[in-house]
């Protein structure tokens, strides 16, 4: 079955700073809170790979940009280190170095043909401020920050015109103190909702400071929202489903979309203790100041089901009171990741912001295919063979192109990512690039078969893919 991509749908890729660049130039007491962690837990990092060489993308980074040229990408998505970009993040003093490594990244982007997309945040948070303030609690934290974006903005503003505040501004919080599986392991939820909240204004002062400064561009979040299953149409089973989706997905898109949150959120959090005690100055700041648009991370979706038990007096309040995991039956599954494989998602994700956003514009800006022991698909010439990257993209991409025909804003999709690169915990354990990192002195690189098969749709703009409709 061939589906024609429109002209002007997006297909590009995205990494990170911290997961790319290595430490090669980083200065003494310029650690982001990945940095800090992989030198307190090393062992739980994945043979021990992790930040400090990644891909060394500040050595090679030309020639990575030389594959995207090669490969016809038109976007890039990556972000700023915040940590590596100031030697005093009070005093807000930039490292020029680091700063000017930035502006020719930027500018090696724009001479390739590929449109640079950045992000002020994706993990890295200096570890100073969760030493000095701890990170997000503060609201000093929040108002550094802004400075940092406007200090940004006005240094790459000229050639950047698409930019992101945060990448899954949830997820550091939910694994550190939600549910404490990373470090520094503190099982607060009262501390979870207040990141959560204190991000979200961030984000608003962030925005306000680029309408105020910016005469041209866009900005927006990315966000990693789960499309939420029930078990089945039972009402319990529906309303697990929808306080899931109220605690992980609503608690971003409400105020950055809609510019507050619901009664029904706020009287939860009240009744339960995490209530983050906004002022009226500060909700008027996060109304004013909605996104232009959104960057959506998609991997997987999630499968509950009503709780069967009662919830312990002695456990924390967490969200899962609400509802409980439901492991569907015979699902498709990623077995080097460990996640369920439902390229179906894609569309529901897209009708859920249509139906419940105003149907803003927004666009994939993660999606991809993790896969364990990618040496084994290796040819005789040396290339990795990824026929299953190829099957899982292009079925993800055609659910999209059904939203899209059905009226979806959904304005493109990039690939998770373009190398191979450091993942948490997981480091290189599984390959998600159209490139593969060998993991040698030189990380050296080469293309893998689903880069070509990219290109070919970048350029022809037609997706063909196996529709097997027979009956066994």
């Amino acid at each position: 079955m061939n589906l024609n991509i429109p002209k002007d749908f997006i297909l590009g890729a995205a990494s990170s700073a911290w997961q790319t660049e290595g430490w090669l130039g980083k200065k003494e007491g310029q650690d982001s809170f990945l940095d800090k962690w992989y030198k307190e837990e090393r062992f739980v990092w994945h043979q021990g790979y992790g930040p400090a060489v990644a891909t060394d993308f500040m050595t090679h980074y030309h020639k990575d940009i030389q594959l995207m040229q090669d490969m016809h990408l038109t976007h890039y998505r990556t972000s700023i280190n915040w940590a590596r970009f100031f030697t005093d993040y009070e005093a807000l003093i930039v490292d020029e170095e680091y700063a000017k490594h930035i502006d020719d990244v930027i500018d090696a982007l724009i001479d390739a043909g590929v449109e640079p997309m950045l992000c002020l945040e994706h993990y890295e948070v200096p570890a100073f401020l969760l030493e000095k303030y701890d990170g997000w609690s503060s609201k000093i934290v929040v108002e550094l920050y802004a400075q940092y974006a406007e200090i940004a903005f006005a240094r790459y503003g000229d050639r950047v015109k698409q930019w992101f505040t945060f990448n899954e501004p949830i997820v550091p919080q939910s694994r550190c103190y939600l549910d404490a599986i990373r470090w520094p392991h503190e099982q607060n939820t009262a501390k979870w909702m207040l990141w959560n909240y204190h991000k979200v204004l961030a984000n608003a002062k962030a925005i306000e400071v680029f309408r105020r400064n910016q005469t041209n561009g866009r900005i927006g979040c990315i966000l990693n929202p789960e499309m939420v299953y029930a078990r089945s149409s039972a009402k319990a089973d529906q309303k697990a489903a929808y306080m899931y989706d109220l605690f992980f997905n609503r608690v971003f898109f409400d105020p950055m979309i809609n510019g507050s949150y619901s009664e029904e959120f706020i009287e939860i959090c009240q009744k339960y203790g995490i209530d983050f005690d906004p002022s009226p100055a500060e909700l008027a700041v996060i109304a004013e100041n909605t996104v232009d648009f959104l960057g959506l991370n998609q991997y997987y979706p999630k499968r509950v089901m009503a709780p069967r038990y009662q919830w312990h007096p002695d456990t924390p309040f967490h969200p899962a009171m609400f509802y409980e995991n439901f492991d569907l039956p015979g699902k498709k599954m990623n077995q080097s990741r460990g996640w369920e494989i439902y390229p179906e998602m894609m569309y529901d994700m897209a009708m859920y912001m249509k139906s419940r956003y105003q149907n803003i514009p927004w666009l994939i800006t993660e999606n991809g295919m993790g896969q364990e022991n990618e040496e084994s698909y290796m040819n005789e010439d040396g290339q990795v063979e990824d026929d299953y990257r190829i099957d899982f993209v292009g079925q993800h991409v055609a659910h999209l192109l059904r939203a899209v025909s059905e009226g979806a804003n959904c304005e493109g999709y990039m690939m998770w990512a373009f190398t191979d690169c450091v993942s948490p915990m997981n480091a290189f354990k599984n390959r998600y690039g159209f490139v593969r990192i060998e993991l040698d002195e030189r990380r050296t690189r080469s293309l893998k078969k689903s880069a070509s098969w990219y290109r070919s749709l970048i350029d022809e703009r037609i997706l063909t893919i196996d529709r097997d409709e027979d009956i066994r």
